[in-house]
């Protein structure tokens, strides 16, 4: 246990709980554990070498080999990236003159010979059959000895691992954070909740939980060490029985119920029966998710129980017996009358989140001054009782409801990543009426946010978007949140995926597709486009029980357009959901900098893919006008086609996307520091060296090493915390 909640807190916070152990010298031990971080892209602050020299020598070995399992894996080092052209980048063969030598090795092949005839006479010819394509032809070890080692170069990453506190400390700080965050966390981060709960069962717990999702796996790990479960909707109940059954706390996707201990059942319907004997009128939530409480009146047998009647009464609401309004039900029935104000006023009184969400309709729906003067004086009232990440998306959203966004495309994407794009029929909002909102979301944003102290900026992270949303970013290294805008430094650009089949034969194709600045297409590279003036395509695998790799290596200063737009199609086999194992990132080099395919300390960025769609679209990059690339981060996954998704087919799809998140605005931090200047806060940009001797609040892209005790630090790992709440 203690060695996961290691492993954890590394991940999350890029501190190494400080390992304990009998003293001794491990100096040169902590030097050469430095050294083996660097060849990895990583290194030891001066602080947390010093520690570990004064411990016994084994205590530093077993340190160093799992925090380099943990960093390996950060970085998608932990797996061997073979290629299928032995000498890529070099070598890489014009895209028909591959395919005839693959014709050729089959028609010489007693094997294939009789089957590549018939298909060259058919006219149509299935790459996949000839014998040479698609599987690697030579092994791992083979592709090593052809590359030479990397020439270390000023511009590598080095990402500094800092000296925490012990590792009960480290997760009893990163469990509150975690589990009272603002926005809802990604899948992985509720796995490490749910990990940091069971352990934190019996200590202090977090004073809110204003996610959902974050109260019922606090709720599971309670209820399992003996606890009472924090609860205050019925749907608190419905989201706890589907954590106890490794169902789907967010509710997405139905859970099937299986049978429950008889101490689970009895919290579960005691629960229910206290919620509704207190508040009769949370029976009104029931009819939102009827069918899956039916499934779980099933399992908890209510009958029972008849010294807990109220419980009974959920089901029989679930089952039609009973009607029950919803408040939904109350405010459509308002609307449909015509008056918008008694909706308005409703949703401020008993449902203000719900307000905020429903704005833009209110005020498109309003007939007259009047009632639109009416949903802004309520929006008013309602705004210092709505959570601060409402009110932050609802800022956004109005932003981008400028008079001239109708009829301009208008991008989706739901809480699974899933992103299309219609054209945008509302009509537009009138500019008054937006920048009253704007203003009122402004000050009470401002109102919110704490008194930073001293505030320490690293430029390059002005343009990070907040994080409204767990989705809005997927799990890795460098990742930021949908919206980012970061700036790319250096000369060739290499994209990189790997994946690794659970149980069925499944081809995944690493594309990238150039746009001009009109977004009509330029040129792509893929596998069946494995060379152009931009770069080079690694080669084709279409297989990999063991694991598999795709590379793409582009020359910056080559390419023609002003968009990459990097891609994964899933052609045939599992889904993104559905491998064992599965990520893409990028990596950047300098000049004629080389080494193999697959260099850690060159990596930037990878994150995990993992998403509902057939098509993935983790970031895209952009020239501007002076010629300096930026990498705009996307996390988006497209529907595409059952199976042979290629990016020819998607081309044009694509450029819709583009077009629609390029001329979107995002809230960034830029947003957030702005409002504290005004508040009078003293700001400074970082120079990227030189840190105050006194305590500051630093935001950037990394923790800085020297900053003065009592420092607050927020990077992209914590983000979320900035937010007010």
């Amino acid at each position: 246990m203690v060695h996961a909640l290691e492993r954890l807190v590394v991940r999350h916070t890029r501190r190494l709980p400080a390992p304990a152990g009998p003293a001794g010298d491990g100096a040169a031990l902590a030097h050469r554990f430095d050294a083996a971080l660097m060849s990895v892209g990583f290194k030891l602050s001066g602080e947390l070498v010093g520690h570990l020299s004064g411990l016994a020598g084994p205590v530093v070995v077993e340190t160093a080999v799992r925090t380099l399992a943990t960093v390996r894996e950060i970085v998608g080092d932990h797996v061997r990236h073979n290629v299928y052209f032995i000498d890529f980048p070099a070598n890489v063969p014009d895209t028909a003159d591959f395919w005839r030598e693959c014709v050729a090795e089959a028609l010489a092949d007693d094997d294939s010979r009789a089957r590549t005839v018939d298909q060259l006479r058919a006219g149509v010819l299935d790459l996949l059959t000839l014998p040479s394509y698609g599987r690697y032809r030579h092994g791992y070890e083979d592709m090593l000895a052809v590359h030479d080692e990397l020439i270390a170069a000023a511009g590598d990453r080095l990402t500094v691992l800092h000296l925490g506190a012990d590792a009960d400390t480290e997760a009893g700080a990163l469990y509150p954070a975690l589990a009272g965050s603002t926005t809802p966390l990604s899948e992985e981060h509720l796995r490490d909740l749910a990990l940091l709960a069971e352990h934190c069962a019996d200590g202090p717990q977090p004073e809110a939980m204003p996610v959902r999702e974050n109260r019922a796996v606090v709720n599971q790990a309670r209820l399992r060490s003996g606890a009472a479960p924090l609860l205050d909707t019925v749907t608190d109940v419905l989201r706890l029985a589907c954590a106890l059954v490794d169902g789907d706390v967010t509710l997405r996707v139905p859970t099937r119920f299986r049978a429950l201990p008889r101490r689970h059942r009895r919290a579960l319907l005691a629960g229910l029966d206290a919620l509704v004997a207190a508040s009769p009128a949370k029976l009104s939530d029931v009819s939102a998710h009827g069918e899956a409480w039916k499934r779980l009146g099933e399992r908890l047998h209510p009958h029972e129980y008849p010294h807990w009647p109220r419980a009974a009464e959920v089901f029989a609401v679930a089952r039609g017996e009973r009607r029950v309004p919803s408040f939904d039900s109350r405010v459509e029935e308002l609307l449909a009358r015509g008056e918008v104000a008694g909706a308005a006023e409703l949703l401020a009184s008993h449902a203000p989140g719900r307000l905020f969400r429903a704005l833009d309709r209110l005020l498109r729906t309003a007939d007259g001054d009047k009632q639109r003067e009416a949903v802004l004086a309520a929006v008013e009232r309602a705004a210092p009782r709505v959570s601060g990440r409402v009110v932050l998306s609802v800022r956004e959203h109005v932003r981008n409801r400028a008079g001239g966004s109708a009829g301009q495309p208008r991008v989706f994407v739901n809480r699974e990543a899933r992103g299309w794009v219609a054209d945008d029929t509302r009509p537009a909002l009138a500019d008054a009426d937006r920048e009253r909102v704007m203003a009122v979301l402004d000050a009470e944003t401002r109102r919110r946010l704490p008194s930073p102290g001293r505030l320490l900026i690293d430029p390059d992270v002005l343009d990070v978007a907040l994080p409204l949303s767990g989705r809005a970013a997927s799990a890795g290294l460098g990742v930021l949140p949908r919206g980012s805008v970061s700036p790319v430094e250096g000369e060739l650009l290499r994209f990189f995926t790997y994946w690794r089949q659970a149980s069925r034969s499944t081809d995944l194709d690493l594309s990238a597709l150039v746009l001009d600045e009109e977004y009509a297409t330029v040129t792509w590279l893929s596998y069946t486009a494995l060379t152009d003036v931009e770069g080079r395509h690694s080669g084709d695998i279409t297989d990999a029980p063991d694991g598999a790799s795709e590379f793409i290596d582009l020359r910056l200063g080559a390419v023609r357009g002003t968009y990459i737009v990097p891609q994964v199609h899933v052609y045939s086999g599992e889904g993104f959901d559905e491998v064992a194992e599965g990520f893409f990132g990028y990596m950047l080099g300098e000049g004629e900098q080389r080494g193999r395919p697959f260099e850690p300390r060159t990596v930037r960025m990878k994150s995990d893919l993992r998403g509902a769609g057939r098509v993935a679209l983790p970031l895209a990059f952009r020239r501007d006008a002076e010629g300096r690339w930026h990498a705009h981060w996307l996390h988006l996954y497209l529907r595409g086609a059952p199976s042979a998704n290629r990016v020819e087919g998607h081309r044009v799809t694509i450029a819709v996307v583009m077009r629609a998140l390029m001329g979107r605005s995002y809230l960034t931090v830029r947003h957030l520091v702005a409002l504290m200047q005004e508040s009078g806060t003293a700001t400074a940009l970082w120079d990227g060296r030189t840190v105050p001797d006194a305590p500051v609040t630093f935001i950037g892209l990394e923790r800085p090493e020297g900053l003065a005790p009592g420092s607050r630090v927020f990077t992209p790992e914590n983000l979320r915390d900035l937010l007010p709440a």
